[in-house]
């Protein structure tokens, strides 16, 4: 069973950064494919980035640019870099680890993007 605890989140101005951290525990790490997805009111859960064990990437087409995903095997956790953030960023952001058929979530994660 893996545990993901995420933190970073916070009310930041229009054009703001913000670094998202996730840290994991209970499992292997270097074993886990490590996602960020958020979930905005009204709308659906939606992949936002994710990083492969051999650390390849993926983004979605809105935060390309902008975003940057990246793991540290040594500290058991994965970061989501924001920059440039908009009101469209404004969600819940959720940590995913995924491993075959097993999948788990943190508990998420707010952020606010306003001024």
């Amino acid at each position: 069973q893996v545990q993901l605890v995420e933190s970073g989140g916070d009310l930041v101005q229009p054009g703001g950064s913000l670094r998202l951290s996730c840290v994991a525990s209970g499992g292997t790490f270097t074993f886990y494919a490590m996602g960020w997805y958020r979930q905005a009111p009204g709308k659906e859960r939606e992949l936002v980035a994710s990083i492969t064990p051999g650390r390849r990437t993926n983004y979605a087409d809105s935060v390309k640019g902008r975003f940057t995903i990246s793991r540290d095997n040594a500290k058991n956790t994965v970061y989501l870099q924001m920059n440039n953030l908009g009101p469209e960023d404004t969600a819940v952001y959720y940590c995913n680890a995924g491993l075959s058929r097993a999948d788990y979530w943190g508990q998420g994660t707010q952020v606010t993007v306003s001024s």
